[in-house]
């Protein structure tokens, strides 16, 4: 399965265009997202709903009642755990569970600190954060990672490689 994650889009209309091009050029079976969708903005609301059946989605600490209801398909749920190949994933926005706090898993994709990370933890476990669509920090690119069985590829919005593990 190929996979796009992304994460914090808040809102703005012209990166989830881009990330949108982005899911149909890598021809993703799936996108998950990492929270922060919205902020109130009912154009991304409609952009996101016309691609609602290839979705998977966290809610983030930007995410409320009243963008779920703009919304075809759930983002209020804190987490959820995934089966990629033979890896369990833990996915989740970041504000309130993380690296630190979290069910067993293979791998912890979070969102929420607009930085792009990978890092190892004890037992193996892998820590990944795909940064932010629109709102990059600490010099990072707008992007988001590209899952599939055999590991992960950040790239930014433009599709370029920046970042690269394999399982």
């Amino acid at each position: 399965m190929k996979m796009i994650v992304a994460s914090d889009i808040h809102g703005y209309e012209i990166y989830c265009v881009k990330l949108i091009e982005a899911f149909k050029r890598e021809k993703a079976e799936r996108m998950l997202l990492l929270g922060d969708l919205l902020d109130g903005n009912k154009k991304v609301a409609d952009m996101l709903n016309v691609i609602k059946d290839s979705l998977l989605c966290v809610r983030g600490n930007c995410d409320h009642d009243s963008d779920q209801k703009m919304l075809d398909f759930p983002i209020m749920a804190y987490y959820c755990l995934l089966l990629v190949g033979d890896k369990v994933i833990f996915a989740t926005h970041g504000h309130k569970y993380g690296i630190n706090n979290h069910p067993k898993a293979d791998i912890i994709l979070q969102g929420h600190t607009h930085t792009p990370s990978c890092v190892k933890l004890d037992g193996g476990i892998i820590y990944a954060n795909p940064g932010s669509v629109s709102l990059p920090r600490n010099g990072s690119k707008r992007g988001y990672i590209m899952l599939n069985e055999w590991g992960m590829q950040w790239k930014t919005l433009d599709g370029e490689i920046f970042d690269e593990l394999r399982f």
